[in-house]
């Protein structure tokens, strides 16, 4: 039997989640697997909060794999940061309308060929990102991926698609002491000890980047050997401070774009014996906070006209007025998929290069959303500066495309420009995750664009990790009453 007629037969195309296109791929994908030398595969889907989860496959399963998908456990769909299980999945009540994940069954983890990447660092080893579906092959309501997918086809629906660009800053420290200790391994484990690499506070200066460049290159070539269209990489504003931009691309390219690239960073750093990290702003004395700058344009699905870029007068175009201004509307009820931490709202301080108030300014950085439009500038787009990179980019990426499209469908119009963001009336961002929870939850909006399923989860598993923070004593309070009282 060939493998065509094995994926043919298989369990996947008999639920009807692998088409003749998708028959070819993954064909292509097995022939490509045996020329590259592959010993493993690693089969890998982005959880809710964008990390890679999955299973090794030896290379000789992968025909079994990409013709009858690869069970896991349902409940990696159901933990908050800490890696705990939040739904009673042994209830009667679940606590989510998804049955099927009632009592920690299986899930289904379908391969996306397209996705198949060998890893620079481990090159008998390749990733294969997945869509997680239910095992009737019905979707997951709140899968990342899946999300995205609908975004995209509500904006094709109406003749235009969107072009992002990434601005991600992240830190690499040297490790010290990686806590491999038995006492360490909590949930979640205890940090790591670091030191920086270099020293900060000289942004863009050339002898930083002359101490940062052998790192920086080891990172720019796993990402060029990756196929991440990696365009710069620069000495951020604080110690051992990093940010790579990537050219344009679309939303869903660049969100598994986005997990691949934390994940290789991440590793990559681990097996030269540095911690890389994408928390937005770790408690490192002198330390700088990191954010994720998404650029973003409206482009005519038919002719690839940008529909951003403004006329002689250089006023706003209608749909670049309406996507600003959907953006900006449902604005502090994105935060959630924005920033979804309890550490990301503490970026959102004023005249550090980083928003505190939902507003728009023309080539701002102080505003929360840059505008970057000029006539004849067919790169014309806007900048939403919100984002922290610890970010699920597939439920942000979908965040931008619904609130925009509100925009259009009501004819919103974009209030005027801001010059002094700081000093405004404007509307303040959520200063914490619970009150970004509160408003996600009571928005109207995302229960109509996702659908309630999706928002109750989200808050149920955003709240467990709140309710923990919560509870648990803090340094400043030790010093603020243990010898007060």
């Amino acid at each position: 039997m060939t493998d065509a007629q094995r994926l043919r037969t298989g369990s996947l195309a008999g639920l009807g989640l692998l088409d003749d296109a998708g028959i070819a791929a993954s064909a292509e994908l097995l022939e490509r697997i045996g020329r590259d030398g592959i010993e493993t595969l690693r089969v890998l889907f982005a959880d809710q909060h964008g990390i890679l989860r999955g299973k090794t496959v030896v290379a000789s399963a992968a025909a079994s794999v990409l013709a009858g998908g690869l069970a896991a456990p349902s409940t990696l769909l159901l933990k908050d940061t800490s890696h705990r299980t939040v739904f009673p999945v042994w209830s009667e009540d679940v606590g989510i309308a998804a049955g099927p994940m009632r009592g920690a069954g299986d899930i289904l983890l379908v391969p996306d060929p397209a996705t198949y990447r060998v890893l620079p660092w481990a090159p008998h080893s390749a990733w294969v990102l997945c869509d997680a579906v239910f095992r009737s092959g019905r979707a997951i309501p709140f899968a990342p991926r899946g999300v995205l997918r609908a975004a995209e086809a509500r904006l094709a629906a109406r003749g235009a698609r969107l072009v992002v660009g990434l601005e991600v800053e992240f830190h690499v420290y040297q490790m010290i002491e990686d806590r491999l200790d038995h006492r360490s391994a909590a949930m979640p484990h205890h940090p790591p000890e670091t030191r920086n690499l270099a020293q900060g506070w000289q942004f863009l200066t050339e002898t930083r980047y002359g101490d940062l460049e052998e790192v920086m290159d080891r990172l720019r070539r796993c990402c060029e050997a990756l196929g991440l269209p990696v365009r710069s990489m620069e000495v951020e504003m604080g110690p051992s401070q990093f940010e790579f931009t990537f050219e344009p691309d679309s939303p869903m390219a660049h969100a598994d774009n986005m997990v691949m690239f934390r994940t290789m960073v991440k590793e990559v750093a681990a097996h030269q014996g540095l911690h890389a990290t994408f928390m937005c702003r770790p408690r490192i004395e002198n330390g700088a906070a990191s954010g994720w700058h998404l650029h973003q344009s409206l482009v005519d699905g038919t002719t690839g006209r940008n529909l951003f870029m403004p006329g002689e007068d250089g006023a706003l175009t209608p749909r670049a007025s309406q996507w600003i201004a959907g953006l900006l509307e449902h604005a502090g009820a994105s935060c959630l998929l924005s920033t979804p931490t309890v550490n990301g709202y503490k970026r959102y301080q004023p005249y550090q290069l980083a928003p505190d108030r939902i507003q728009w300014g023309r080539d701002n950085r102080g505003a929360m959303i840059r505008g970057l439009m000029a006539p004849h500038d067919s790169a014309s787009r806007i900048e939403n500066r919100v984002a922290e990179t610890t970010a699920n980019p597939y439920y942000f990426f979908a965040s931008q495309i619904l609130c925009g499209l509100d925009g259009m469908d009501r004819g919103l119009t974009a209030p005027p420009p801001v010059e002094t963001p700081y000093d405004s009336d404007a509307v303040e961002l959520p200063k914490s995750l619970i009150a970004a929870i509160e408003r996600f939850e009571a928005s109207a909006f995302y229960r109509k664009a996702l659908g309630a399923d999706v928002v109750d989860y989200l808050v149920r598993i955003k709240r467990a990790e709140w309710n923990r923070y919560l509870m648990t004593v803090s340094e400043w309070e030790q010093t603020e009453y243990f010898a007060l009282y």
